[in-house]
């Protein structure tokens, strides 16, 4: 089996630049036919914040950003990454980690599993500040999954309107096909291992 090697020289934590992920956001939706304005109307974000986007000058927010990646059917993972080279064996050293920052709240998104595009299980880890949310998040398709385990803190999940308080070590899991969000619900950071299993929206395809 070959192993993905550590590369020397990267940077502790690899951000998503705002000029990749704009890039990314313009080539998928022309990909796609759209306009700015359909892109708008379809994610509910304003066409003034979409040309920021794509232009790089501004990241999105986590809600914003969940909510582009929906109206152009991918999931958030493929808008914010790039494809790896697919191995049975990947390694994925702490330096290389693909980190999304909020601008606005610090909440942090930390993908944990390689970035292969098409696949339908994502590992993720999140750190929320004090105080902090992810905001509310959009309904993804019918058949996504979310599996979740508390590791510091104390987290709050509103789904569908109802809200479950968890601790250190709960773990939960929900149907993501309604409005949804976590909200630290403790006096430090808060942080936990969520699981996305979207297999589910291809059996119903």
């Amino acid at each position: 089996m070959a192993v993905k090697n550590k590369r020397r020289n990267s940077p502790i934590v690899e951000a998503v630049a705002a000029e990749r992920l704009g890039a990314r956001v313009r080539d998928m939706r022309t990909a796609r036919g759209l306009t700015l304005e359909e892109l708008a109307e379809g994610s509910q974000v304003s066409r003034a914040m979409l040309s920021k986007v794509e232009r790089g000058e501004t990241n999105p927010t986590l809600v914003v950003a969940a909510k582009i990646s929906s109206a152009l059917g991918v999931s958030l993972t493929t808008l914010l990454g790039v494809e790896e080279e697919r191995r049975t064996v990947v390694v994925v050293p702490r330096a290389e980690l693909r980190v999304f920052r909020d601008p606005e709240t610090g909440f942090e998104r930390q993908l944990l599993s390689p970035p292969f595009e098409g696949r339908t299980l994502e590992f993720v880890r999140h750190v929320i500040p004090r105080g902090a949310s992810s905001g509310d998040l959009p309904a993804y398709p019918r058949g996504v999954e979310k599996y979740l385990a508390v590791e510091q803190g104390a987290l709050e999940v509103t789904i569908g309107g109802e809200a479950y308080r968890l601790d250190k070590g709960d773990a939960l899991y929900f149907e993501a096909d309604v409005p949804h969000r976590f909200s630290n619900a403790g006096r430090s950071a808060c942080s936990y291992y969520l699981v996305v299993n979207s297999a589910g929206v291809r059996r119903q395809v």
